[in-house]
């Protein structure tokens, strides 16, 4: 197993281990966290990509789990997300975030779980489920693991 899969197996497995310690995240970091997605959400909406990805940790260690595939690292992930939103044939639509559920693991992480929903011009729906664990950085929240599933 490579280094970067190492490292998102136990930063997952450490995020669920400490799930069940979690406390109720304190007002602060429920809101710094929840303000980082709805900047993701409104630069999505605004179909800046470059704006959605700085809700991530700009590193190659970034890892984010969709679709059984793992990919690892923000450009990645950015190249990911600009071939399957941006590319011939495709479109981001509007997206909407629902369910957020933000637990303190430390003061200095989150882990949070919910829905996304996105609506495209042509009438389809995409819709899924994400977990996601963030670390606070002296510049604010960053997300530094992605697991997204996608509903059939």
């Amino acid at each position: 197993m490579d280094t970067f899969r190492k490292l998102a197996v136990s930063t997952v497995l450490l995020a669920l281990s400490l799930a069940g310690f979690a406390q109720s995240p304190t007002t602060e970091v429920r809101a710094s966290v929840e303000h980082v997605l709805l900047q993701q959400v409104d630069a999505w909406n605004r179909h800046d990509l470059e704006g959605f990805m700085a809700g991530y940790w700009k590193s190659p260690e970034l890892t984010f789990f969709s679709n059984g595939e793992v990919t690892s690292g923000w450009q990645p992930t950015l190249d990911r997300y600009r071939k399957n939103y941006q590319g011939q044939g495709h479109e981001m639509g509007k997206l909407e975030f629902s369910d957020l559920k933000v637990e303190e693991l430390s003061p200095e992480t989150a882990f949070v779980r919910g829905s996304f929903h996105l609506t495209t011009s042509d009438g389809r729906t995409p819709h899924g489920i994400f977990t996601l664990i963030l670390r606070k950085f002296p510049d604010g929240w960053k997300i530094i693991h992605d697991h997204t599933s996608s509903a059939p």
